[in-house]
């Protein structure tokens, strides 16, 4: 058991949360009872992770997508009112890290994602802050092939498009998971011949096309669901919480 002062003074200096201009508040969100034994997991603070995570007991919530994004309209009112409530009503903090723990280079979702899918060698690339990592896959894969290891290791199956300016065999991949699409460009100033994230856009075939390299998308929350069940592991090496990872499934 621990504060939950100390979880999220701890969590936000693993995280560096204070370093990154994000479009969401990083940290906790919403604050529940002040001593954290159970900590639930889950990807986005959707009102069935919340279900599950308070029937099973959850002193806490750590998520990747919470509340609160710019634009958004800062009323408690419908659906976000009742998805605060019933985190209020179960005292039950609300914790999330957008951009940081896409970024992180240990528990960040880039990084576990190429754990998940075992491509080794991956680094993120210099002046990018963690968003874009960068693989040599020097001829190991066809297109094919490493799409069919996407579809495998993240049981689903993603979006192919393909150039027929780009090469099948392929020679470097660049990454950054979630909506990313639009990093298409710098994908390709950086040398790849594919390039993976997780949603698209109808411009984002012909970009690809145009440019000449692949384009796979693997899914949103399919390329974030590894970076906060990391994260989590970590914590219950280092806090000694009881850890579970929930999820709601998505197919986009």
């Amino acid at each position: 058991m621990t504060s939950l002062h100390t979880l999220i003074q701890t969590l936000d200096d693993w995280m560096q949360a204070d370093s990154f201009k994000d479009y969401a508040p990083n940290g906790l969100q919403v604050e529940g009872r002040e001593s954290i034994q159970k900590l639930a997991l889950g990807v986005t603070a959707s009102a069935d992770v919340i279900e599950q995570a308070i029937s099973w007991g959850a002193d806490a919530l750590l998520v990747h997508h919470g509340y609160f994004w710019k634009n958004e309209t800062p009323t408690l009112t419908g659906m976000k009112g009742r998805r605060v409530r019933a985190l209020i009503d179960n005292q039950m903090s609300l914790i999330a890290y957008h951009l940081p723990l896409d970024c992180h280079p240990e528990f960040g979702n880039n990084k576990t994602l190429l754990d998940q899918l075992d491509l080794a060698g991956g680094s993120p690339i210099e002046g990018e802050g963690g968003l874009l990592w960068s693989v040599p896959l020097n001829g190991r894969f066809t297109l094919d092939e490493l799409a069919a290891q996407v579809h495998s290791r993240l049981d689903r199956a993603p979006l192919v498009i393909k150039s027929p300016r780009a090469s099948e065999s392929l020679n470097r991949l660049v990454i950054c998971t979630g909506g990313a699409q639009d990093y298409l460009s710098k994908a390709h100033l950086y040398g790849a011949d594919v390039y993976l994230s997780g949603e698209i856009s109808e411009r984002t075939t012909h970009e690809a096309r145009e440019l000449g390299l692949h384009y796979i998308a693997a899914g949103h929350h399919a390329t974030e669901r590894y970076g906060v069940q990391a994260l989590g592991a970590t914590i219950q090496h280092r806090l000694g919480l009881e850890v579970a990872f929930f999820d709601d499934h998505n197919p986009a």
